[in-house]
C-alpha cells in the first residue's frame, strides 16, 4: 500500500479576492503579484478593447500582446462599461465581495463613478483601497498625466543615468513602472496584515511620481551631507574604487567591485604588483582619491584579457564580478535554470508560452505557479453568477445590452 500524498499547503493569499480596475504596467503588475501568491484577481476591463496593453507591440504569433502576457498572468477577466451605469452597479456589487481595490485612474475619476474608497467602504469596511497614480491623490500636480520614462526625468534618475561626458539616459528597464509597481503590492499586503488586527480597511496613496524619488536614499545622503548634486559616474560607483565596468580583449565586459580585503587579490591576478604593495591604495579612500590613475592602471590590465577565463580567476580569488550579459545569456545561466525563474504556461490561443516566475521562493514548498492571462472577457458571466450574485436573467440582459461581454462574443 502506498503513503499517502502530503497535503499541498496553500498558498500565501488563498481565499483574497482582488478586484483590479488598473491597467497598463505598475498596477497590473502587483496584482500580477497578488495573483501569483494565491489572491483570486478580477480583472475588469472596458468590452470591445480592454487593457490598451492588449494592443501593444510585440505580437505573438496568433496576434495576443506579449507586453499583455508579462503582466497579466493567473488573472480573471471581466468586460464591464463603467460608463453605464448598470455597469457601475455590478462593480459595486463585486467590491461589496472583494478583499482588496486597486486602481489607478487620474484622482477623482473613480469618486465620480461612485467607486471611489468612501463609496466602496461604506458597504465593505474591511476593503483594502490602493490608488496608484502618477502624481497621487494631493499637491498641485494631482491631475498631471506622466508615463515611466517623464518620471525617470523628472525625480533625477535620468540625469543621473549615462556617462559622464554624455546625455541623459533612462535606464534599460521602465525603473518607474516596476518600482512603483512592488509598492502597489506592499501597500495591498499592508492593508491586509493590518485589516487582520483591526478588521477594517484603509486607503493607501501610492505615487509614481514619490516613488522614483525614494530611490534617491543613497543620493540624497550625499547631497545633505555635502551639499553636491550626484552627477552621472556610468558603470562607476562615486565612493569605491574600483567598481566599474570593465572592456576585454575579446570585446566582452566585465563588472568589478569589492571592498578593501578584494583590492590584493584583484591586483594579483591581473598582475599589478605595484598598485597592491601601494599603502595609500590599501583603503578605499586612498584609491577614490587618485581614482584616475588606478582606473587607467585597471583598464590597460584588463584589456590584455579575454572575459570568461578572466572571470573565473577572479572569482576563485574571491572577488566580486560578472559578466555584463545580455538578457538571453542571463536567463540561459544555468543558476536561473536551476533557480526556476523561467517557467511555461499553457494559453488558449497561443499555446505554450514562456514567461518569468516571481522570485519569491518557500524552502518547504513549491514556487507559486504561473497561470496564463486571461482572454477579454473570458470570466465575466462565472464572476457575475459567483461573486456578483447575478443570475442568468440579468446577465443576458446586460450582455444584450452591451453592458458586460464574455469570452469569444
Amino acid at each position: 500500500m502506498s503513503a499517502p500524498t502530503a497535503p499541498t499547503a496553500p498558498r500565501p493569499l488563498e481565499g483574497v479576492t482582488v478586484l483590479d480596475f488598473s491597467r497598463v504596467l505598475a498596477a497590473p503588475m502587483a496584482t500580477q503579484i497578488l495573483a501569483e501568491l494565491g489572491a483570486t484577481v478580477v480583472k475588469v476591463e472596458r468590452p470591445g478593447g480592454g487593457d490598451e496593453t492588449r494592443g501593444f507591440e510585440p505580437r505573438l504569433p496568433h496576434g495576443e500582446s506579449a507586453y499583455f502576457f508579462a503582466f497579466n498572468r493567473g488573472k480573471r477577466s471581466v468586460a464591464l462599461d463603467l460608463k453605464d451605469p448598470r455597469g457601475r452597479d455590478v462593480a459595486r456589487r463585486l467590491a461589496a465581495r472583494a478583499d482588496v481595490v486597486v486602481e489607478n485612474f487620474l484622482p477623482g475619476a473613480m469618486d465620480r463613478l461612485g467607486l471611489g474608497y468612501d463609496d466602496l467602504a461604506a458597504g465593505n469596511p474591511g476593503l483594502v483601497y490602493v490608488s496608484a497614480t502618477g502624481f497621487g491623490q494631493s499637491g498641485p500636480d494631482r491631475t498631471r498625466k506622466g508615463y515611466d520614462t517623464v518620471f525617470q526625468a523628472l525625480s533625477g534618475v535620468m540625469a543621473m543615468t549615462g556617462e559622464p561626458d554624455g546625455p541623459p539616459s533612462k535606464t534599460g528597464i521602465p525603473v518607474a513602472d516596476m518600482t512603483s509597481g512592488l509598492w502597489v503590492a506592499i501597500a495591498v499586503l499592508t492593508g491586509l496584515a493590518g485589516r487582520g488586527v483591526s478588521g477594517r480597511g484603509r486607503h493607501f496613496d501610492v505615487s509614481m511620481m514619490d516613488v522614483q524619488l525614494s530611490l534617491h536614499a543613497l543620493n540624497a545622503a550625499r547631497l545633505f551631507a555635502l551639499d553636491e548634486d550626484p552627477a552621472r559616474t556610468g558603470t562607476q560607483h562615486p565612493g569605491r574604487v574600483p567598481s566599474a565596468a570593465f572592456e576585454t580583449a575579446d570585446g566582452g565586459w566585465l563588472h568589478i567591485s569589492g571592498s578593501d580585503q578584494h583590492w590584493v587579490p584583484l591586483c594579483e591576478v591581473l598582475g599589478l604588483d605595484g598598485l597592491a604593495a601601494d599603502p595609500e591604495l590599501r583603503h578605499n579612500a586612498g584609491r577614490v582619491a587618485r581614482r584616475e590613475d588606478v582606473m587607467t592602471a585597471l583598464r590597460t590590465a584588463i584589456a590584455r584579457r579575454e572575459r570568461d577565463p578572466l572571470l573565473k580567476e577572479l572569482l576563485t580569488a574571491d572577488v566580486p564580478a560578472g559578466a555584463v550579459r545580455g538578457v538571453r545569456e542571463a536567463l540561459a545561466d544555468p543558476h536561473a535554470r536551476a533557480r526556476g525563474v523561467v517557467t511555461e504556461f499553457e494559453h488558449p490561443t497561443e499555446g505554450t508560452f514562456r514567461a518569468l516566475r516571481t522570485p519569491l521562493r518557500e524552502t518547504d514548498g513549491a514556487p507559486p505557479a504561473a497561470g496564463a492571462p486571461p482572454l477579454l472577457g473570458a470570466d465575466t458571466d462565472a464572476v457575475l453568477a459567483d461573486l456578483a450574485g447575478l443570475g442568468d436573467e440579468e446577465i443576458d440582459e446586460l450582455r444584450e445590452a452591451g453592458v458586460i461581454q464574455d469570452g469569444g462574443r
